[in-house]
């Protein structure tokens, strides 16, 4: 098994991304980055508060092979710090790889960091790695947490330079509005820092060590969200510039000069994008560098979400075509195989075109070719006279007879679009979604919208949980319904949603009690709901049973969410 270093490594490493047949010298706590001299204990240079004394207990004695709870199987050990250590396991129940902190249960930190541990896994939130047990037994507190073998740490991102607009645009979006909603419920994370942030192969951003990893290194601060927003800012700085935005080196990254202070990223590197690096400085306690900006600086997650929802949208850039390459014709095709090359500089005749045919073979396929377009003709023209009369006759009968109607003698019927005169969310479990913008469904406007909650659960929803949600639509009187067209703002897998005929507006109708007039499922931002007999009701429901998965934007959290933009009924 390679050496390992165990000099002060932030625990924020702590946590695995390779699989479990890794080799020891390449498996590291992320199975990323194995030089851990990289990631220094340099609190002071994120402005993250104080730390306690560690602990007068010393490390358990484990070893490679040793369990935990009979289930837990320790592989390899990758930190041994301040009297913790963290190993790479093997959860054996579920077959599956995860990542373990042990410490004696009377180190001085063991209750909070088992508090710490507790805390995070209530939040639930799949933007952070996720807590799976905090136990404690046979004097040893352990704390397991997920192990992740297809992501990439930012320091490793980092190390062959900075990221593209649209991937820091993605970092800081995802990151802050995780940030805030782990702040709304009263947990911080005190150490926030490019090895604490990981890009999964999907392109969704995680994080790592929610209030643990403070807990184990014993971390505090009298404003966590300032200080969680101030290390969002320097994580956004570093990946515009692939510079920490301090003077000490840290995460394999290049100090700012000394005694130059803070200075934009624009003005660190050429070709940042302005309205990110405004954003940056922002965020960063910066002794009032953004006031020459007229900006007000962030100071909690939630401000800092708000101001990139005020950004304009940073598109991803457009994918580089590569023109194919010449076609080469070989010897072989020019049909000099087998014969002697030229001598260089020697001039070639031009071979002469082959004779044209004058021998009698050839005379009678000319008049053969002729003869029978002649006959192609002929036959063409025929059939094209007595389709043309067929038609005519046709005509005259359907003259004689319909004069325009059908054989009933009734005219079809006209598609016309229903006028909607009222409409209020149906409500059949829980709570509201938004029911003050169920208008915005109809307006005729395409850029307002009535939207969902975002749900952890989906893409099917949960009949326990909440069965379904939408809107109830009154056409002012009983209409001859026979389809919906509805606008949708988010696509993905899957959206599923039902036409019901119902009494009144009311949410104490049961669907039990409602007739179904058709369903649709789609992927797309358009659903098209067609009644296969059309009905007569005065109220029609539109029910969402399937929402997909979008990310997080200024009004909600990532999750499984819906919203329409436009609803027309037709009859």
């Amino acid at each position: 098994m390679a050496e390992r270093s165990t000099a002060a490594v932030d625990v924020a490493d702590n946590s695995g991304d390779e699989s479990l047949t890794a080799k020891a010298d390449q498996s590291t706590a992320d199975g990323v980055a194995q030089k851990r001299e990289r990631d220094t204990d340099n609190n002071e240079a994120q402005g993250s508060g104080g730390t306690e004394g560690p602990g007068k207990a010393s490390p358990p004695e484990l070893h490679s092979g040793h369990k935990l709870a009979r289930r837990y199987r320790l592989e390899e050990c990758v930190t041994r710090l301040d009297g913790f250590s963290s190993w790479r396991a093997v959860d054996e129940k579920l077959r599956r790889a995860v990542g373990v902190h042990i410490l004696p249960a009377d180190h001085a930190r063991a209750r909070s960091v088992l508090a710490a541990a507790r805390s995070s896994a209530l939040l639930g939130d799949p933007r952070f790695v996720q807590v799976l047990d905090a136990v404690e037994e046979n004097d040893l507190v352990y704390v397991v947490h997920e192990w992740l073998p297809d992501a990439t740490e930012l320091t490793t991102l980092l190390s062959s330079g900075p990221l593209e607009p649209h991937d820091a645009y993605q970092m800081v979006s995802q990151v802050a509005s995780a940030m805030a909603a782990a702040h709304r419920e009263g947990l911080a994370h005190l150490r926030l820092n490019p090895n604490a942030v990981l890009r999964a192969s999907t392109g969704q951003w995680r994080i790592r060590g929610l209030a643990v990893n403070a807990a184990l290194r014993g971390i505090s601060s009298d404003t966590p969200q300032r200080t969680d927003t101030e290390a969002i800012g320097a994580l956004l700085y570093a990946a515009l510039t692939q510079r920490w935005p301090y003077e000490n080196d840290a995460y394999g990254l290049s100090g700012l000069p000394k005694d130059v202070g803070l200075i934009a990223p624009d003005q660190v590197r050429a070709g940042v994008h302005r309205g990110l690096s405004e954003l940056a400085m922002r965020a960063l306690a910066n002794d009032g560098a953004t006031a020459s900006r007229h900006e007000s600086p962030c100071t909690t997650p939630e401000e800092l979400v708000k101001a990139i929802g005020e950004m304009p949208r940073i598109r991803p850039p457009e994918p580089a075509f590569t023109a194919p390459p010449e076609y080469q014709r070989t010897t072989y095709q020019q049909g000099s195989y087998g014969r002697q090359a030229p001598r260089p500089g020697a001039t070639q005749p031009v071979p002469a075109p082959p004779p044209p045919l004058q021998s009698r073979t050839g005379k009678a396929l000319k008049w053969a070719v002729s003869a029978l377009l002649i006959a192609a003709l002929g036959l063409g023209s025929w059939q094209l006279a007595d389709a043309l009369m067929d038609q005519g006759g046709k005509s005259d009968n359907t003259n004689q007879t319909q004069d325009g109607n059908d054989k009933d003698g009734k005219q079809p019927k006209p598609v016309r679009t229903l006028k909607i005169e009222g409409a209020q969310e149906y409500i059949a479990k829980g709570s509201a979604q938004h029911p003050n913008d169920v208008d915005k469904t109809y307006d005729g406007d395409s850029t307002t919208y009535w939207r969902t909650a975002s749900y952890k659960d989906g893409p099917d929803m949960n009949p326990a949980f909440k069965p379904g949600v939408g809107i109830v639509y009154d056409l002012g009187s009983a209409q001859e319904v026979s389809a919906a067209s509805i606008g949708l703002l988010f696509g993905g897998d899957h959206t599923t949603v039902t036409l019901y005929a119902t009494d009144s507006m009311s949410s104490s109708v049961p669907l039990t009690s409602m007739k179904k007039l058709g369903s649709v499922t789609t992927v797309g931002t358009t659903a098209k709901v067609t009644v296969a007999k059309p009905v007569k009701s005065r109220y029609v429901l539109v029910w969402f049973t399937a929402l997909p998965y979008a990310q997080g934007d200024t009004y909600s959290d990532a999750g499984y969410k819906q919203a329409i933009t436009d609803l027309k009924f037709t009859g």
